[in-house]
């Protein structure tokens, strides 16, 4: 997958497709509000995500810091339908 870009050569943001862990998915944003499109309380399994997808022109997938350790990288995952991922407890 290549990330979609602006006019300006910006891409849109990137993460993992929470069912392999791997496949690079583009987060959704609803056009009459800019909110990103969101799947609360849900969690991706573990697929091994410390390592950020890249596209063909190197652009990265979106990755965090572990809330254990606020050091280890964690990948962010994205469902089939372009929501991302968040469990806010």
């Amino acid at each position: 997958m290549q990330a979609v870009r602006d006019q300006n050569n910006i891409p849109v943001i990137l993460g993992l497709l929470n069912t392999d862990g791997s496949t690079l998915t583009p987060i959704c944003a609803n056009p009459s509000n800019n909110g990103v499109c969101i799947d609360d309380d849900t969690t991706g399994s573990d697929n091994g995500g410390t390592q950020a997808g890249r596209d063909q022109s190197f652009v990265t997938s979106l990755m965090a810091v572990s809330s254990s350790d606020g050091v280890t990288p964690v990948t962010l995952y994205v469902d089939s339908s372009n929501n991302l991922l968040i469990n806010s407890n």
